[in-house]
């Protein structure tokens, strides 16, 4: 064997091993993990009660669809009817297009064609309806910064930007208020 042959052979072992090394020691991005979007549990055809500091019922919800976000332990609700009870036991009911509830259950947002219904066989039926709405159970606070139209027997108010109290029933419209008030005689 030549001294070529064994230098060529050498050469040849010597860019293998060196190319093999390259391969073993080259930078492997990790995989994508897609995990923002992905919930780590889904209810579907639910009913769920979420109690305040006091154990006592602050919201209950119901709905065919609700998914948590492990990031943040929120909830996500498709067509959600959700009950506010009143002291006497009657509740009110909420519901809209989709929801979104906090991991503690002290806020809940309403989006798409919310409707609000006051409690059945109360002293004075009430109606309202908005796009957007954000409840706050433990406050007895809901309010909004859309168009609200609240319909009452023989009445109807609108405005724009709407804050009740869900314990004493007050609201306040902030603007573009208008009112249409039917005397019992129109009738």
């Amino acid at each position: 064997m030549s001294w070529r042959t064994t230098l060529g052979l050498v050469l040849l072992l010597a860019a293998i091993v060196s190319g093999w090394s390259a391969w073993k020691n080259r930078d492997v991005p990790p995989p994508n993990r897609v995990v923002a979007d992905r919930s780590d549990y889904v209810m579907r055809d639910f009913e769920m009660i979420a109690l305040n500091g006091e154990g006592q019922e602050a919201v209950a919800v119901r709905a065919p669809e609700m998914a948590r976000n492990p990031q943040d332990q929120t909830y996500t609700i498709t067509t959600p009817l959700f009950l506010l009870p009143e002291e006497d036991g009657r509740s009110w009911e909420l519901r809209s297009k989709t929801g979104w509830l906090s991991a503690k259950g002290e806020e809940l947002r309403l989006k798409g064609d919310v409707h609000g219904t006051s409690p059945a066989g109360g002293t004075r039926k009430a109606e309202f309806r908005t796009e957007t709405l954000n409840v706050f159970p433990d406050r007895d606070l809901a309010q909004t910064d859309d168009v609200v139209t609240v319909t009452q027997p023989r009445s109807r108010l609108s405005g724009r930007g709407f804050e009740t109290n869900l314990k004493t029933k007050e609201y306040t419209f902030k603007s573009q208020v208008r009112s249409i008030y039917e005397p019992r005689s129109a009738r």
